[in-house]
């Protein structure tokens, strides 16, 4: 075992598995599906528009994703230490990003105006290949860059960064639409505080006692475990398991129809409340409602006719809203 000088990493015995990050991303992996029973109810039209991106449920959202990021974070130093091996990390990395791109594919086929171009799996591995530049630094930089990730969005952005091929860094001043969208900014720091966390967890000989650690026998404790050893393959089938429920639930006792620009503008102001303030976005989601609505865009715009890339006029309208909506 090293110092906590960091003169080197020993990891836990090869082969020996740390339970309690088994159960930790099961238990995140549940706590995902939970969220997303409640976003499907909400998108069959079973709760008020804005339910699940607001309050305690974008909390609760925030929460989750943050735990994969770092646990995803953790995983990396664990799997390599400061010695990456390039067959297994290349393995990984391609099973979660062809994961990624499936993902991006399907969603653009059923919802193209809002499909995932970079949604926790994008994160991931982006976020991975970068964190292959720390795996030699030492912990506290490594933690103070996720530090500063977190932080960057509030003290700057660019209207640059509004362009589609851009906006996944994560530091545009109007977001893009999007049903699962999980920018490098701020999502990079939770990843490298994972990593920076887990060197110095190394350093002081914590991985080895989480690792003789017992998680239980019962069968919850097992299922859960069993989740978090196969995470990718739980994410990848919990969401159309989830919606062929919810779709079968509706074709029996349908939701009452809701009117769709109630719904429009609480999914606008959660993507913009992510980065602006709540009087920002208040104006700012005011004033785009009103300009679609007076240049009869707005039914078009939401039944996916128009789309910001199609139609030239809804980046216009944004910008100007961005502009007019800004403090005096």
């Amino acid at each position: 075992m090293s110092d906590p000088a960091g003169k080197g990493l020993t990891l836990p015995k090869p082969g020996r598995r740390i339970e309690v990050l088994d159960l930790a991303r099961g238990l995140a992996l549940f706590a995902m599906a939970s969220y997303h029973f409640f976003w499907d109810i909400e998108q069959f039209g079973y709760l008020e528009p804005g339910t699940t991106t607001h309050g305690l449920f974008k909390v609760y959202a925030r929460s989750i994703a943050g735990s994969f990021l770092f646990l995803a974070g953790v995983s990396l130093v664990l799997a390599h230490g400061k010695n990456i091996r390039p067959a297994a990390f290349a393995k990984r990395i391609g099973i979660v990003a062809g994961a990624a791109a499936l993902i991006s594919l399907v969603t653009f086929v059923v919802t193209p105006d809002s499909f995932i171009f970079f949604g926790i799996l994008h994160a991931i591995a982006a976020s991975s290949l970068i964190g292959l530049a720390f795996l030699r630094l030492p912990a506290l930089v490594t933690v103070l860059v996720g530090v500063v990730c977190i932080a960057l969005p509030a003290f700057y952005r660019n209207e640059v960064f509004n362009a589609s091929w851009l906006s996944w860094i994560g530091l545009f001043t109007v977001p893009p639409r999007s049903n699962d969208f999980v920018p490098l900014m701020p999502w990079l720091g939770p990843f490298l505080i994972g990593m920076g966390c887990t060197k110095s967890a190394i350093s002081y000989g914590v991985t080895e006692r989480l690792a003789a650690l017992n998680t239980g026998d019962n069968a919850i404790s097992r299922v859960v475990r069993f989740c978090g050893r196969h995470s990718l393959a739980f994410y990848l089938m919990h969401q159309p398991l989830l919606l062929a429920l919810v779709w079968t639930a509706s074709q029996i006792v349908p939701a009452t129809p809701n009117d769709p620009l109630p719904q429009f503008v609480s999914e606008c102001e959660m993507g913009c409340g992510a980065n602006n303030s709540a009087a920002f976005c208040e104006r700012f989601c005011g004033c785009v409602t009103d300009e679609l609505l007076s240049k009869k865009l707005f039914q078009p715009f939401v039944t996916g006719e128009i789309t910001q890339e199609t139609d030239a006029r809804i980046p216009a309208i944004a910008d100007q809203c961005t502009a007019s909506s800004r403090d005096p």
